[in-house]
């Protein structure tokens, strides 16, 4: 039979764990998790914690500045486009 745990009881078990007071073992019995569980859940959170701290201004390494700076070039070049299919529709006097 599987077991499956809260978010809650693996945050419990992952922070036992990182505070280091007491053996994987110890935490194993206690909190009814195999160790290489503890191990897993452990190395997840750790990976996940530089980017708690990252610069949510920023997506994909583009600072704000430099996202409104493309959505303008996108847009130039829309309306350059535009402005080429009118003439060529002959819609632009």
């Amino acid at each position: 039979m599987r077991k499956t745990f809260t978010p809650a009881k693996k945050v419990a078990v992952v922070l036992d764990a990182i505070k280091g007071q007491k053996t994987l073992n110890e935490i194993s019995c206690e909190h009814e998790v195999h160790p290489t569980q503890i191990h897993e859940w452990k190395t997840q959170v750790l990976e996940a914690l530089p980017s708690l701290f990252q610069d949510k201004r920023t997506k994909d390494g583009k600072t704000k500045d430099r996202l409104i700076d493309d959505l303008y070039q996108v847009i130039g070049q829309r309306e350059t486009e535009l402005a080429w299919l009118k003439k060529k529709l002959h819609l632009d006097p």
